[in-house]
């Protein structure tokens, strides 16, 4: 029987950079880390070092890019078969399954480490949850099962900011599950939206997205129904005086826009104003997370 064990040498051997990158899904997991850096700077003053932070945030990287790179393992098949994602590398064959899986292993392992470290073992343990939830509760199961996949499974992605807040303090205070339940529930709106532009690409891939199986329109009017209720979300941290008159202002403009555009998606039900109301969320959510830190330290 062949060893199924990976040696270094495989790992990098005609080690392709952009090809490693490619499985950590960057822009994603940059977008994470920042969510997280804003959960860690609104949590009270532990008197941490700067370079304890940066390790804590570094840890929480490297486990996020473990878990997609897993994502890809998981998924390559399925992504030949989508326009959207059969470029990616391993759909490519430009690394093997066995050395995705050894990166995953090594950045999760250094990622692990870190946390360690320089933060605190519940912040290890949430990461880790995060990953386990990410990389095999949604993409081996919920996303192949139920049309509620990003909706159950977008809990493991909402977690950034609580795992920031908890590498500060160690403990799992209320502020902080403020800023995962804005993400919990900015999620499938943002993700409905793709998928209904993509809608044949899930269904040729036999994936049980929303607009797959109850149909766009359907898909539309909760994407509405999700917008709303992200406006009010959005709104507690400042009823509970966790923010002030910045991030409120902030609030009010970005969820109005948010809210203009899924009800433009409703109306013209186009694959361009779904795509226009994707592009906008990635936008909406950096913006809504800056404004949290600009509103307690700069303004």
């Amino acid at each position: 029987m062949k060893s199924l064990t990976l040696k270094p040498e495989a790992l990098f051997q005609s080690f392709n950079l952009s090809a490693y990158l490619g499985i950590c899904k960057v822009k994603v997991v940059v977008m994470l880390v920042i969510t997280a850096w804003v959960g860690l700077m609104l949590a009270p003053d532990m008197n941490r070092t700067l370079f304890e932070q940066s390790m804590s945030l570094l840890g929480i990287g490297l486990l996020s890019a473990s878990a997609a790179a897993i994502n890809h393992v998981v998924d390559r098949e399925i992504d030949k078969k989508m326009a959207r994602t059969r470029h990616r590398p391993l759909a490519q064959t430009q690394l093997s399954v066995k050395q995705a899986l050894g990166f995953a292993a090594l950045i999760g392992l250094i990622g692990s480490v870190a946390l360690f470290y320089w933060s605190n073992t519940l912040t290890l343990f949430m990461t880790l949850g995060a990953l386990v939830g990410y990389a095999v509760v949604y993409t081996m199961f919920l996303k192949r099962a139920t049309p509620q996949n990003i909706v159950i499974g977008g809990l493991a992605g909402a977690m950034p900011p609580l795992l920031g807040w908890i590498s500060e303090t160690g403990q799992l205070d209320v502020q902080a599950w403020l800023l995962v339940m804005i993400i919990f529930i900015w999620t499938p709106p943002h993700f409905w939206a793709l998928a209904i532009a993509r809608r044949n690409d899930y269904k040729r891939a036999n994936i049980p997205m929303l607009p797959v199986t109850h149909g766009s329109e359907f898909t539309r009017f909760f994407i509405v129904i999700y917008s709303i209720l992200l406006f009010v979300v959005c709104l507690l941290p400042y009823l509970v005086t966790m923010s002030g008159n910045i991030y409120l202002l902030c609030v009010l403009i970005l969820n109005s826009i948010f809210l203009y555009k899924s009800i433009v998606l409703y109306i013209k039900r186009s694959d361009e104003a779904a795509m226009a109301l994707f592009h906008f969320s990635i936008t909406y959510l950096l913006l809504l997370f800056i404004s949290l830190f600009i509103d307690k330290w700069i303004l």
